[in-house]
Parts: structure tokens; C-alpha cells; sequence
């Protein structure tokens, strides 16, 4: 069986990134790409890397140009999906990776984002811990599925399954970040230029202010969590793509360091996406470039009384384009892991 694709927003990173996967995967077929400013010139100009669709040329991004396809991906900044998607035909297959519909709480989208809040979908990310299930199950035969920011489920991934097993506490959260650049977008900003990037270390968003702050508490929440208190720092380094997630929680009294490891390792021990590493080993986001593949390293501080978890993923793979196909994929019936692979690319 094959299903007709468009991709919105195809000449951005994460566009692109969604065209590389879709273009190997056997049930997919790319008929429409969209783009704004971009629209009517060839996608191989914006996308040289993409060979196979040099015979596609940028469309306009409208309601009109995405009918009539079985899958839309959109892949637009944050408050632009919603206003094209509520267009689009209840029975199309939509994947927003924009923030568009990630959030179930309008305050919390109108406090970190603001603008006309449009509702929340399905949350593409199938291995998150939800109550005693997995977030898969909603996703089955979904029509509208919100893929994840990046730092949010990477953050997410990295803690629920000590949540949900009640080792550590959900109140004193602290997540420090290393993102590459790619996962600001394709937009030209001067703090982005390389000769501002190269041979530093910048943070933003600190205090407090970054956007993924309320998907995360969600996120654990859904865990069971009963409260989230999470110091959140992401820090832009010199490297095109890629999250070195470093997150730390208080150990719940008596918590053991063999019942800490138990519960990640029972958490993903049948999932071909999210691996938790031999003890003492420690990811590199050499290791994910590429690929769709979440891996963890995780250690107790037994001086300070807390867990660390260091989670490395591609912020444009597993982060973004990814997830969102992983969980097209159960959405449409098909095998999770189709079209995907858990292989990077080195060096």
C-alpha cells in the first residue's frame, strides 16, 4: 500500500530532514512540496542533498496545494500550522513538527507562546510513559498527531520511566542542554552566523523562559507526576544537529542505585528507538547523527542524593522528522519502525 505525501515547509531543516526519511521509505510517495517565500523554485536549489527529488518543485503553501493527499507533514514555525491545518480534510493523515498543537493547556500556550491557541492533538512520541500504557496507543489511527519539540521529548524520555517507577521526585528537576543551531530553523539570524557560533558556548532562553518548559511538565505529568519543578538551560554549541541532554532529579528516600537502573532499563528494554546504554557508558551525539535513535546514560550521585541521566539524540531525526513518521506509521497501521533506522552516520 502506498499513501501520497506533502510536506509543508519543505525548504527548511526540518522540511528537509522529512524529505531525506520519506524518501526511503517504501510506503510514502511525495507528491507536493510546499514552501513560502521559496514557492516555484526547484526544491533541489533549497534541498541539494535530496538527489531523488530533484523533479519537485516548491509549491504554494495552502489549503488548496496540500488536498487530496492521504499524509500532510507541516513543517512550519509556531503559529502558522494551526491557521493552514484547520483546513485540511478530517480524514487526511496531518503531522504538525511545529508547537502549533503540542500543548493541552491554553494558558500555558498563551503564557510561553501566545497568539490564537488552536487546540491539542495526539503527542508523537510513542515510547513516552503514559498512566500504565504508552503514548503508541493514542496514536493508533489518529488523524492529527503534534510531533514533539526536540529538547522537550528528549527531556521527557529521559525521566519518565523514574516518574513512573516513583525513584525519584518531580520537584527538583534540572536539565542543562548542548543543541546544535539546525533546531532554530533556516531563517537568517545574526546570532546563528557562524562567526558567532564557532568557538563558543551560548546559552538562551535562561531563567525560565524557554518554550519546551510547559511540554515537559506535560509530559511528566502524564508519567504520573503529581508536580514538575524543572530549571530548564539550553545551550547553543558549535555543531550543525544534534541534543546532549545532561538531566538530574532527586532520589525518592531509599532509592537504590540497582532499583534506579531497573526502572530505565524495564522502561525501554522493547523499544527499538530508545536504548539505555551499559552502566558507566556514557552517549556522544556522534553516535545518533542520522539516525532515529534515542540513547541514555545513566549513573547515580550517590554524594548529592540525586539520578543523572545524559540523553543524546539528532534534533532534526528522532527529534523532530523522526518521531513525526514513527508515529505516522502507527497511525496509518504500518510497522513502527519502517522507513526509520537506529544506525548513524560516522565519523
Amino acid at each position: 500500500m502506498t499513501f501520497s505525501v506533502a510536506v509543508a515547509g519543505a525548504s527548511g531543516y526540518a522540511g528537509g530532514e522529512l524529505l531525506r526519511i520519506l524518501a526511503e521509505h517504501p510506503h510514502f510517495d511525495i507528491t507536493t512540496v510546499t514552501a513560502h517565500s521559496n514557492a516555484g523554485a526547484p526544491l533541489i536549489l533549497l534541498q541539494p542533498h535530496l538527489r531523488s527529488l530533484r523533479h519537485l518543485t516548491l509549491g504554494d503553501t495552502t489549503p488548496e496545494t496540500l488536498a487530496g493527499h492521504d499524509v500532510v507533514f507541516v513543517a512550519l514555525p509556531h503559529g502558522k500550522s494551526g491557521e493552514l491545518t484547520e483546513h485540511l480534510d478530517d480524514n487526511t493523515l496531518v503531522i504538525d513538527c511545529g508547537a502549533d498543537h503540542r500543548l493541552a493547556d491554553e494558558a500555558a500556550w498563551d503564557a510561553f507562546y501566545g497568539g490564537d491557541y488552536h487546540g491539542a492533538w495526539e503527542y508523537g512520541v510513542p515510547e513516552l510513559i503514559v498512566g500504565d500504557s504508552r503514548q503508541r496507543e493514542a496514536l493508533r489511527g489518529a488523524r492529527r498527531i503534534a510531533a514533539p519539540g526536540c529538547n522537550a521529548s528528549t527531556v521527557e524520555l529521559s525521566l519518565a520511566p523514574g516518574v513512573a517507577a516513583g525513584v525519584i521526585e518531580s520537584t527538583d528537576i534540572v536539565s542543562v542542554l548542548a543543541v546544535g543551531p539546525s533546531g532554530a530553523g533556516k531563517s537568517l539570524k545574526p546570532h546563528l552566523l557562524g562567526s558567532e557560533l564557532m568557538g563558543t558556548a551560548n546559552p538562551y532562553a535562561v531563567g525560565g523562559t524557554h518554550r519546551h518548559i510547559p511540554e515537559i511538565a506535560q509530559g511528566l505529568r502524564w508519567a504520573g507526576a503529581d508536580d514538575v519543578s524543572l530549571s530548564f538551560t539550553p545551550v547553543l554549541v558549535p555543531m550543525a544537529r544534534g541534543i546532549l541532554a545532561t538531566s538530574t532529579a532527586r532520589l525518592t528516600p531509599g532509592t537504590s542505585a540497582s532499583s534506579v537502573r531497573e526502572a530505565w532499563e524495564a522502561a525501554y528494554e522493547d523499544e527499538t528507538f530508545v536504548q539505555v546504554l551499559p552502566e558507566g557508558v556514557m552517549p556522544r551525539t556522534a553516535d545518533v547523527l542520522g539516525a532515529n535513535t534515542a540513547l541514555m546514560g545513566l549513573a547515580v550521585d550517590e554524594a548529592a542524593g540525586r539520578v543523572v541521566v545524559v540523553a543524546a539524540v539528532d534534533n532534526l531525526a528522532k527529534g523532530t522528522a523522526g518521531a513525526a513518521i514513527q508515529s505516522a506509521n502507527i497511525a496509518l497501521g504500518l510497522p513502527e519502525s519502517t522507513g526509520l533506522t537506529v544506525n548513524g552516520v560516522a565519523p
